[in-house]
């Protein structure tokens, strides 16, 4: 492998381990998977707290059937509801509720903590260390 191969290698161990750890962290604490996190943050930043599906999709890296079965579940808890587009009634929207709003800021109350944490623990490797510290500055 090239350096430039065996960094981006470290770049993505870094990253999956910390998404990882996150991820944990907000299904413990929270009882949500990382993705729904993200969806319930996009709805809840969104113009009239509604995505269509195709940009939710989009947005978080997913194909159709896999943020078909994210919104279901979403769905089962009370999260989203379902809605038709009314100007083009093939267009289906996935809209926030007020159930779903307060979930996402109580998780993301802790969102950032658990960042942090997992941050840290990368870092404690030295192999990770340049890579958390630009991170850090990136999203600081």
């Amino acid at each position: 492998m090239t350096p430039k191969s065996v960094m981006w290698q470290q770049v993505r161990n870094v990253f999956e381990a910390v998404e990882s750890q996150v991820a944990k962290a907000l299904q413990r604490e929270h009882g949500l998977g990382l993705t729904e996190y993200r969806a319930l943050y996009l709805l809840s930043t969104a113009p009239d707290s509604e995505l269509r599906m195709q940009v939710l999709a989009s947005q978080l890296g997913l194909n159709q059937s896999s943020v078909t079965r994210l919104v279901e579940r979403m769905e089962r808890n009370n999260y989203t509801i379902r809605d038709v587009c009314p100007n083009d009634k093939r267009g289906v929207y996935t809209v926030i509720t007020g159930r779903g709003k307060q979930i996402q800021e109580e998780a993301g109350k802790d969102y950032e903590g658990f960042l942090d944490v997992a941050l840290d623990e990368a870092a404690r490797q030295p192999e990770n260390r340049n890579i958390v510290d630009c991170l850090r500055q990136m999203i600081a």
